[in-house]
């Protein structure tokens, strides 16, 4: 049922309650049976043991689950019928180690999603305040969790509101309600009923929960509680909200998928080829033999699966994440930190977000002059600029600004750490602030000082249907009455001006004052208007307010705006620079929405398209999704309109961010590619459900965040490049030897793989991960904020990476091949010639890495500009020479020592490849410029 066009009588008997006597014990008692506690229902949350099960379903990880499984196949074997148990025991190290790779991976998965989403713990948690509530004829404080339908409440400035509300009375009666309508100027609250279309924005003549009362007081009756309040179902939009995987997680996922399928192709080939080999050779499979096809499937299973990814990915993130946190940016999850780089649109919400959510003069009237006021915010610190550029005279509206101050209730205070603090009423505030930049304060003009003694006599508060408010005071031997209030109520009561000092007859200036307004007004600036009258001592302490605000004379009237951000409108244009489009979506009027909108830069016209809530209400997806990438401003919207752009938005295949920091942000935030929170202004349900937190609450660390981003993705590709070159190399090194290897060389076997399955995870545990921590750290190659974002529906193989990869990881496999025949035909050992092949793609890897932090080649960076790769490489090198020369590794691994002639060429060889194919890249790459400035130059 809708309440906002409903009367107070039908309310009350449609909820069988008295206004008198409110509901009886038994009554609410029944209905907290019936409609459950005051609260917020939460999802249940996954069982610990099930989430850490989850990470083990990715294909990567099944490969290596399932090569375990064939190490300790084989190791059983040996151990209980061929009796070799060197061989088993280096199964069972295989196995062990591909586990330790598995559970590393498996507890950062587990980390990371519990330590995810917390927005309904947040929501639930929010509601923990008492209600003044009318049980029995007796008003009583009880806890908000113990609410019910039908209740009669009773608020006072400074409650907050728990439940949605239907107003009976309500004096003086102003609510915020910005965390949930995005308007930042308080609402005053009527009883009226209104049409039942009514926005909620524009619900005066109800209350909802979660809202707080900054001036007057109410009553108000209970018709909804729990999940049937706005903010219950903004929670229920929540729940209904699915984690969103990010670009780099799709990309991953896919890629993953594609490895799982060519590993699985070419382990049942090898094992097929094998088997098939024998039969036709001998004319029998010998079960013997299948412990020598183990260890090839065993290897091969891990040389195709890079099984680092998962924890460089993660560890490269986290340096990301390190990253943000010197920006002011708090990441709460890893994956978000690469969404960034790939955001398309930003979804902004205004107030909080690209305004400062504290209302405030920036121009005004008085004394007949035009002023601009400069400063934002409470800070009380500014000049007044004239029309010329100059700071004005005091003298000129010093009396104006003493009204403003004497009619008000409002202050502001500096708190502990200096920053000023506002109390009371926002539009009075921002009208004491005002006054305070030029060192008027209300207080000061009370104090009994001199000759000049100020008293306030009377107040007669604001009434929404006067839309005035009135002070009555005695200055010196003189009563005045000061009245403040909207220009077109305030005009019918003016007869009379200041202008240079002098009261003069309102016709010499009503054309300016009224030219003036419009122009206020045409900048969504909220107008004030500020008047004064001298009266008599009875008229002082007798008159009616309708006697008192008549024949009055106009001080001059101030335009109030919630104004943006200083830094906003630059970051606006960087991310424009950078095809980042910028989207306000704001719970605030149009007219004032177009206005910040085209002040920020967010669109360039005043003819640029604005779609309000009413009009989005009538639209189908269809109609919505037609016109979604052509607007930038969409105002007086509801939380469920925000997630119905973003995720058209999403269904063009855009990367959308979403920034807020009110309640009413929440939903849309969790929708989003990546939510971005304010984490000073911001609520705790919208920190909770976002992935990113602005430490300082500034839209230029998004900016940052942005560029940061693309870095981060910038070095996941130069990882994703070194490593599955390493993988192919490994693959084509082992698989060379499998069908090229058809008889015995010297004392290697037809059927012994080129490396062992440990010294491919050394590699990629060691020589391969290292150095690839180290790329996180990389400087970007460009100036990446002028790039296009990168399309996330490609794969992370597209432009021309794949076939980058399949070179350098081909002649590198080669490479490593024959070195392990030649090694084999020289009669050295097979733990040698394994050990030679191993190094040649230890060396060849730590070379490749220096040209995989290109996306051109090695000569066009500088190979010492990232001093943690050179460490790397280095430690990478030095053990992985080391584990040749220890006992214990030679045991475990399969190694075996060599000669210092052996290690030097070994080293020098394995450079070949690396230098030989970027060196030819680099000419083919300067004759085509050169041909492209030929043509040039011919055509000029």
């Amino acid at each position: 049922m809708k309440w906002v066009n409903q009367t107070a009588e039908v309310i009350l008997e449609r909820l069988e309650t008295s206004r008198l006597t409110g509901l009886s014990d038994q009554q609410a008692t029944t209905r907290l049976e019936r409609y459950g506690p005051n609260q917020l229902q939460q999802t249940e949350r996954e069982p610990a043991w099930r989430m850490f099960l989850k990470s083990f379903k990715e294909p990567l990880i099944i490969v290596l689950l399932i090569a375990t499984t064939l190490a300790l196949a084989s190791a059983l074997y040996d151990f209980n019928v061929t009796g070799d148990r060197q061989h088993a025991m280096a199964s069972v190290y295989e196995a062990v180690a591909i586990l330790l790779i598995v559970a590393i991976n498996g507890g950062l998965t587990f980390y990371q999603t519990r330590s995810a989403q917390k927005s309904l713990d947040a929501l639930a948690n929010l509601r923990q305040h008492h209600m003044t509530v009318l049980r029995g004829q007796t008003w009583k404080s009880l806890a908000a969790t113990k609410l019910v339908p039908g209740d009669i409440v009773s608020v006072k400035a400074g409650d907050f509101i728990e439940g949605d509300l239907r107003w009976l009375k309500a004096s003086e009666l102003q609510i915020n309600e910005s965390h949930l309508t995005g308007e930042s100027d308080a609402i005053t609250k009527t009883v009226d009923p209104l049409a039942a279309d009514t926005e909620l924005g524009d619900q005066t003549n109800m209350g909802f929960s979660g809202s707080m009362v900054v001036n007057g007081n109410g009553i108000g009756v209970v018709v909804a509680t729990g999940m049937q309040t706005e903010l219950g179902k903004i929670s229920g939009l929540m729940q209904g909200i699915d984690d969103q995987k990010t670009p780099i997680e799709k990309s991953v996922h896919s890629l993953s998928k594609k490895l799982l399928i060519i590993a699985a192709g070419i382990i049942l080939l090898t094992i097929g080829y094998d088997l098939v080999k024998q039969l036709i050779e001998t004319g029998a499979i010998a079960i013997d033999s299948l412990a020598g096809i183990s260890s090839t499937a065993i290897a091969i299973a891990v040389a195709s699966i890079p099984d680092a990814m998962p924890v460089v990915l993660s560890i490269v993130l986290t340096i990301g994440a390190k990253m943000l946190a010197d920006s002011k940016g708090l990441v709460k999850s890893l994956s978000s930190v690469e969404t960034l780089g790939a955001t398309t649109y930003i979804a902004s919400d205004k107030t909080g977000t690209l305004t400062k959510n504290e209302m405030t003069v920036t121009r005004f009237l008085a004394n007949g002059e035009n002023y601009r006021v400069e400063g934002n915010g409470y800070t009380p610190v500014g000049d007044f600029l004239g029309t010329d550029g100059k700071p004005g005279q005091p003298d000129d509206y010093q009396r104006f600004l003493e009204v403003a101050v004497l009619n008000n209730e409002a202050e502001i205070k500096p708190d502990d750490q200096q920053n000023w603090r506002p109390f009371g009423n926002p539009t009075d505030v921002s009208l004491v602030v005002l006054a305070a930049k030029q060192g008027v304060k209300r207080d000061a003009l009370l104090e009994k000082s001199g000759d000049h003694d100020i008293d306030i006599i009377r107040v007669i508060p604001f009434d929404s249907t006067r839309k005035m408010m009135t002070v009555v005071i005695k200055e010196d031997d003189k009563y005045y009455s000061l009245t403040k209030g909207a220009p077109d109520v305030v005009a019918l009561r003016t007869t009379h001006v200041l202008l240079g000092g002098h009261v003069a007859d309102i016709s010499n200036a009503q054309d300016h004052i009224d030219q003036t307004i419009l122009d206020f007004a045409g900048d969504a600036l909220r107008t004030i208007a500020i008047t004064q009258r001298e009266v008599t001592e009875k008229q002082a302490l007798e008159a009616t307010s309708e006697e008192l605000e008549r024949e009055l004379c106009f001080l001059g009237v101030v335009g109030i705006i919630d104004p943006p951000r200083e830094e906003v409108k630059a970051s606006i244009k960087k991310l424009t620079a950078a095809s980042v489009n910028v989207v306000m979506i704001t719970g605030d009027h149009d007219v004032t929405a177009k206005a910040i909108a085209k002040q920020l830069g967010i669109i360039q016209s005043d003819n640029a398209r604005v779609i309000v809530g009413r009009t989005l209400e009538k639209m189908s997806d269809e109609d919505l999704a037609k016109v979604v990438m052509d607007t930038n401003v969409y105002a007086r919207v509801t939380p469920e309109h925000k997630q119905r752009i973003v995720k058209q938005l999403q269904k063009h295949k855009q990367v959308v961010a979403m920034t807020g920091d009110g309640i009413n942000d929440a939903p849309a935030l969790k929708a989003a590619d990546i939510g971005i929170a304010m984490g000073i202004n911001g609520t705790e349900v919208t920190k909770d459900a976002a992935n990113l937190i602005l430490l300082d609450d500034k839209f230029t660390t998004i900016e940052k965040s942005v560029e940061s981003g693309r870095t981060i993705f910038s070095n996941i590709l130069n990882f994703m490049r070194h490593e599955l070159t390493t993988n192919v190399a490994e693959v084509l090194s082992l698989l060379l030897g499998v069908f090229l290897i058809t008889a015995p060389i010297e004392q290697v076997t037809a059927v012994t793989p080129t490396l062992t399955a440990l010294m491919v995870l050394w590699v990629n545990m060691i020589s391969d991960s290292l150095p690839s921590f180290a790329l996180g750290y990389d400087r970007p190659e460009s100036d990446l904020m002028k790039q296009q974002p990168r399309n996330t529906q490609q794969s992370i193989l597209a432009n021309g990476m794949l076939r980058r990869v399949l070179v350098r990881g081909g002649v590198m496999g080669g490479l490593v091949f024959v070195a392990f025949v030649w090694a084999a035909s020289q009669g050295f050992s097979v733990a040698q010639s394994q050990t030679i092949a191993f190094l040649t793609l230890v060396f060849g890897q730590l070379w490749h890495v220096y040209d995989a932090r290109s996306a051109n080649t090695l000569f066009d960076r500088n190979p010492f500009s990232n001093s943690r790769l050179t460490l790397a490489v280095g430690f990478a090198a030095t053990s992985s020479i080391l584990v040749t020369l220890i006992p214990f590794f030679n045991h475990v691994m399969g190694t075996a020592s060599l000669s210092m002639g052996l290690y030097a060429g070994i080293i020098v060889i394995s450079a070949i490849p690396t230098f030989v194919l970027s060196g030819i890249k680099k000419l083919v790459k300067r004759g085509g410029r050169q041909r492209r400035d030929w043509d040039v130059a011919e055509e000029e």
